[in-house]
């Protein structure tokens, strides 16, 4: 009972780090512009997401704007995306194949063995995709502090870390430990021992007999 809760319990967290991939993917908040030198005006913000650029005013309002042109963004940016997605359909595919690995549903419960295989299966996909989501926030967020702390890039145009890439990075370590319980919740092996055999008493005596 308690290898089957954690295995529930690893499937749990992987699916809400998968939830926050498709979260993080899909908003525009990757980075915003930074308010740390003097003279910067706070009138509006501007994010950078994935996918657009968007400018809130102080009123509430935001403008956003998709990018024109794949080929025009820079390498990090098409590699993140990239990543991110190949993250978001592995976490897909985990999710479906470990739901069919769960002890507390009815699929392959004839053969203990090959169903705790799938599961083993579902959670290293889960853990490849919380990798590749790792990767892809771990490095557009290398490229936002490059950036920022480069002497030769303008005040007003320094970004910060957005909101996306703290939701990537709790994410992935959420699908990562979900897929470690997943593979670590089979049941282990047991050594089996050929069955002892009785003695019969009605079985004749293969000593000698002495007079």
């Amino acid at each position: 009972m308690a290898n089957s809760g954690l295995q529930l319990l690893g499937f749990a967290l992987a699916c809400v780090g998968w939830i926050g991939f498709i979260v993080a993917t899909a908003i525009p908040q990757w980075k915003m512009s930074s308010f740390a030198g003097d003279a910067i005006i706070t009138a509006q913000v501007t994010y950078e997401g994935l996918w657009m650029s968007c400018v809130m005013q102080s009123t509430g309002q935001m403008q956003c704007k998709s990018y024109d042109s794949l080929l025009k963004l820079d390498s990090t940016m098409q590699a993140t995306r990239a990543l991110m997605i190949c993250g978001i359909l592995l976490g897909f595919f985990a999710a479906c194949i470990a739901a069919v690995g769960m002890k507390c549903l009815t699929c392959l419960q004839d053969d203990e063995v090959k169903k705790a295989k799938v599961g083993i299966v579902g959670g290293a996909l889960f853990l490849i995709a919380g990798l590749c989501v790792l990767v892809a926030t771990a490095w557009y967020g290398h490229k936002i502090a490059r950036d920022f702390y480069n002497a030769f890039t303008p005040t007003n145009s320094r970004y910060e870390f957005g909101p996306a890439l703290f939701i990537g990075w709790a994410g992935a370590a959420l699908a990562i430990l979900g897929g470690a319980l997943l593979c670590c919740s089979c049941p282990k092996r047991e050594t089996s021992y050929p069955p002892s055999r009785g003695y019969n008493k009605n079985a004749p005596s293969t000593g000698k007999d002495y007079v």
